[in-house]
């Protein structure tokens, strides 16, 4: 009696310690099976749903293969924690920036240096060269020039005074239209011998990445400006250069483009003479370091010679900052270092 009373009991909990642990059933010889279904209600478990139970608790339980739980869970945190840190607002990407006019123009051919009082010409035969730029500069000493546009003789359709107070810092770069050759481009330094520069003029090309001379694509509607009336543009500090396009329907263009930085401090002044407002449209780039530039653009010419202008920005700052002071002063030694001592 003892002894069936264990097979009923070994048979029993055998299923149930298969499917806990996972431990394959002992193949059960066909007696005691025969016994111990003989003798219960014990309804035997098939093979296919032990195989299934044992299968699937194994695979939950057994950890990955190359590298364990623990490690899983220290990566997770770790992302988790790095999303945490990152800041959820991005500054955009800068934008194109369009480069400088002028050091284009005097990296494309080497510039002459220009005396004072001295002439230098730059003569383009081909008829194919409809535009030819022109780029001054100095090593930090005013600039006093004259540029005139010759075609033909005693035939000047174009010409300009330009006058920078910093030739260094604010280099002057323009566009001269030149429809029909041969043309010849002459410049004159009227400065003193002291005040010597850099000039050069090259052809306009596609390399050179200049503004548009169609009105059209400006930003802003283009103004009217009546003659003996003039037009102020202020632009904000982060703008480093600003570009000006002048024409008219056909008619002669007088004009003064004038840079100011404060009042009645004239940091650049460009007279302008055209014949053909139309044929010769007129570009120029200005430099605009520093904060308080404007823009100021006057029609010399009678009221019956209006002329339209566009002005905008042409190249912007994008690490520029408002809350970033601006440094001034001749020394950091401070004003008395530079006094004579008696002592």
């Amino acid at each position: 009696m003892k002894t069936h009373s264990k097979i009923l009991l070994i048979s029993s909990l055998q299923p149930a310690n298969a499917f806990l642990f996972g431990v394959p059933k002992k193949s059960m010889s066909s007696s005691s099976y025969s016994t111990s279904l003989a003798s219960s209600n014990y309804i035997p478990q098939t093979s296919t749903y032990d195989t299934y139970t044992n299968d699937s608790l194994s695979d939950r339980l057994r950890p990955p293969a190359d590298q364990s739980y623990a490690q899983t869970l220290e990566d997770r945190l770790a992302s988790l924690e790095a999303g945490r840190r990152t800041p959820s607002y991005r500054s955009p990407e800068p934008d194109y920036y369009a480069p400088n006019l002028a050091d284009q123009i005097l990296s494309k051919r080497p510039p002459i240096k220009v005396q004072g009082g001295s002439l230098k010409t730059w003569t383009f035969n081909s008829a194919a060269v409809e535009g030819v730029h022109v780029a001054m500069r100095t090593e930090g000493r005013p600039l006093d020039a004259d540029i005139e546009l010759w075609q033909g003789p005693d035939n000047t359709p174009c010409k300009m005074r330009v006058y920078v107070e910093d030739g260094s810092e604010r280099p002057f770069s323009c566009m001269i239209a030149t429809p029909r050759g041969p043309n010849t481009i002459a410049l004159r330094n009227i400065g003193h011998l002291e005040f010597p520069m850099e000039a050069t003029v090259v052809a306009d090309t596609p390399d050179i990445i200049t503004p548009s001379t169609n009105m059209r694509e400006f930003s802003g509607e283009p103004l009217i400006i009546q003659g003996g009336a003039l037009r102020t543009y202020p632009f904000e500090p982060k703008v480093q250069s600003v570009q000006v396009l002048l024409n008219t329907d056909g008619r002669p263009l007088n004009a003064r483009i004038e840079l100011l930085q404060g009042p009645n401090n004239v940091k650049q002044v460009a007279e302008l003479y055209t014949e053909d407002g139309l044929d010769r449209p007129f570009m120029m780039v200005i430099e605009t370091p520093g904060s308080g530039n404007v823009v100021r653009v006057v029609n010399t010419a009678t009221v019956e010679f209006p002329l339209t202008a566009g002005v905008e920005a042409y190249s912007i700052d994008a690490e520029y900052s408002d809350f970033e002071p601006v440094l001034g002063g001749d020394s950091s030694e401070g004003f008395m270092t530079s006094r004579r001592s008696f002592f």
